[in-house]
């Protein structure tokens, strides 16, 4: 019997909590607070302790977050920042508005992450040209974390800040094979981590919002005044900042959220591990692989396969929602022509970016869901 998947189903989360929610926003209303204020400080502490950070700034959205965290980074005009195309435009959006020049590199052919070797390589290269990037953003992609001891350990020896994206991560773990670097969440090893509270995202809102967490104090002050144009109180303005505030409302639904975020991570888990078992014996169907040292959140359960379109459209046919991330990397977009990239600079990507197929996923998708998505694509091929 043919079945109907969403790709991903909002409705049926939101309805488990609906009561919790609508409780806190009439709080709001009847308090009248709206920005700022006692939702938003408590938000940041909840959600620094989960990510094993000291501090947590609330922000707009993940795009801001990622601006403000290399606005205080130190970026100046025409600063190099380096990261990897098969990402969403947020990431490079926030270096050119933070005055930042973009360098891209490619990515590991197994993991699609940013691979230490493959930066060294890159590093050792533009410093040669006098041209060495003074930020890496590694992007932990599809929920995995990127190999963060690795990427701290060259950044290091070029004297690069890490600042990380983290918007598909929240709540993902890493555990490395080096010593020196200590267990623990994405977001949480680079200078800044910077999150996306997107509604579609692990812990997202009811609407926009953003993160960065860090150990450092100073850079977080100044995101705070960043975020809040420039003020250290009200009309003292320190320097030009911006609006980019996270408001109360999605703050208090944010707290609600982040008490279940552990429970929905594993649900997700669960789920990739019954397609994993599915995907077992297909040679056709290649799951992007979790990297050994990270334990993964599946913000998207991702595979490849050949001639993706046409399989994308059959499942459609058959009731399964899929989606694609992301169908062209950022070098060969027309909004990056000027940075004077073609097609065949980054080979993995552009490989990838023409295979890779996202399907249903969310923690509330059942076992004869995923068996019913994993039949089709398989008859599919």
């Amino acid at each position: 019997m043919p079945m109907s998947i969403p790709f991903l189903d909002l409705k049926t989360q939101h309805q488990s909590i609906r009561d919790e929610i609508l409780k806190a926003v009439d709080e709001a209303v009847v308090n009248a607070q709206f920005i700022g204020g006692q939702q938003v400080s408590s938000f940041e502490n909840e959600f620094s302790a989960f990510c094993g950070t000291k501090y947590a700034v609330g922000v707009n959205s993940g795009t801001d977050a990622l601006r403000f965290a290399l606005l205080a980074a130190g970026i100046r005009p025409g600063d190099g920042v380096l990261t990897v195309p098969n990402t969403f435009i947020a990431t490079t959006e926030a270096v050119t508005q933070a005055g930042g020049r973009i360098f891209f590199m490619d990515v590991d052919d197994r993991t699609h992450l940013m691979d230490p070797g493959r930066l060294e390589r890159e590093m050792k290269k533009w410093a040669k040209e006098g041209r060495t990037p003074k930020v890496i953003i590694p992007v932990h992609l599809f929920g995995h974390v990127a190999d963060m001891a690795g990427i701290l350990e060259v950044a290091g020896r070029y004297g690069a800040t890490v600042i990380e994206d983290a918007c598909q991560a929240h709540g993902a773990l890493y555990s490395s094979l080096n010593a020196g670097v200590k267990p623990g969440c994405a977001g949480s090893f680079g200078s800044a981590g910077c999150f996306s509270f997107y509604p579609g995202k692990n812990l997202g809102a009811c609407g926009e919002g953003g993160a960065v967490v860090t150990h450092d104090e100073s850079l977080a002050e100044k995101i705070r005044m960043f975020r809040d144009h420039g003020q250290v109180k009200k009309y003292y303005h320190e320097i030009e900042g911006y609006n980019g505030r996270l408001d109360a409302i999605q703050a208090a639904i944010l707290r609600i959220k982040l008490k279940h975020l552990p429970e929905w991570n594993r649900a997700r888990q669960r789920n990739a591990e019954s397609y994993d078992r599915l995907f077992s014996s297909a040679g056709n169907i290649v799951p992007v692989p979790r990297p050994a040292w990270s334990k993964s959140v599946y913000h998207l359960y991702v595979v490849k396969v050949e001639d993706r379109d046409a399989v994308a459209k059959k499942l459609a046919e058959k009731g399964v929602a899929t989606a694609l991330h992301y169908p062209i990397p950022l070098h060969l977009q027309n909004a990056y022509h000027s940075l004077g990239y073609k097609k065949g600079d980054f080979p993995v990507s552009e490989k990838h970016a023409a295979r890779i197929l996202s399907l249903p996923m969310f923690p509330e998708l059942t076992q004869e869901q995923i068996t019913y998505v994993a039949e089709q694509l398989q008859a599919c091929i």
